[in-house]
């Protein structure tokens, strides 16, 4: 009889933001985990289920401390905590990175919009391919859509997920597969915008009143916030499109911030002036 299997899924609880902003150099890198749970007792399964959430926290926690880039799991690693594309450019490029010494992925990339679908407007090479122990490969990434803004960036989302193989002659009784998927924001930055992307976080303003804060951004870029607080408070991790503003409910009181640069790490920490 084959063995029986159970898929799951699980994501990076939010409790660990925090945990996460300071060991990912202020922002939290999106993580999927898909794991596929494969057992010879049904006895095995019913007391792993019971265990799988406790068991869970540890690994992710246990997984977090060794994390060297912003995304990274099982050995793989992107180059980068985000990806800039020069509009007009022919394509850019970025580094994946096998750190493991034995285990074998396959690597499946793609690029999403900001509402989490497919976007059909990349193309990327290679879109599936194998990366062996301590190997790099360069994922190749070419915007092939309609005209976007001139006048401010435009985002979306390159996924890429690694799928770890597996040698079932090595299998024996139970066994956890975990296929890891990250996601990194990708900007589409116009060419010769009047002002230079680190004075962005300096521009935005705060108006903080009727427990409603509203964050206004006239700059061209999108500005990524991390260890945002009001009154003492600390707000949810957010970014505030270009030429744009956000609401989000809080505490009035003076409101501090600090912004996640080109290079994934995070700025001082500077007051917000009132708008």
């Amino acid at each position: 009889m084959l063995p029986r299997r159970r898929h799951l899924a699980w994501f990076i609880p939010d409790s660990l933001s925090g945990f996460f902003s300071r060991l990912l150099g202020g922002e939290k890198g999106a993580l999927r985990a898909s794991l596929r749970v494969t057992n010879r007792r049904h006895q095995d399964i019913t007391q792993m289920k019971k265990n799988l959430p406790i068991f869970l926290r540890l690994l992710l926690l246990l997984s977090a401390a060794g994390l060297s880039f912003a995304a990274q799991a099982g050995g793989i690693a992107l180059g980068a905590t985000r990806v800039i594309y020069p509009q007009g450019s022919k394509q850019t490029s970025l580094p994946i990175i096998n750190s493991s010494a034995s285990n074998v992925f396959l690597i499946q990339s793609w690029v999403a919009n900001a509402d989490g679908s497919r976007s059909t407007d990349f193309i990327i090479t290679p879109p599936l391919f194998v990366i062996q122990p301590k190997k790099e490969n360069i994922l190749r990434i070419m915007y092939v859509g309609p005209s976007l803004p001139t006048d401010r960036e435009s985002v979306f989302y390159l996924n890429s997920k690694a799928i770890p193989s597996v040698d079932k002659n090595k299998l024996t009784g139970n066994s956890l597969q975990i296929a890891t998927q990250s996601v990194i924001k990708l900007f589409i930055r116009p060419k010769n915008l009047a002002e230079a992307p680190a004075h962005a976080p300096s521009t935005l303003r705060c108006r903080n009143e009727r427990g409603q804060l509203t964050i206004t951004n006239p700059s061209p870029y999108y500005v990524s916030m991390v260890e945002l607080y009001s009154a003492g408070k600390k707000l949810p991790n957010t970014m505030v499109p270009p030429k744009g503003a956000i609401t989000l409910p809080a505490t009035p009181g003076q409101v501090s911030l600090r912004t996640v640069n080109d290079f994934g790490a995070t700025t001082p920490a500077r007051v917000c002036p009132a708008s």
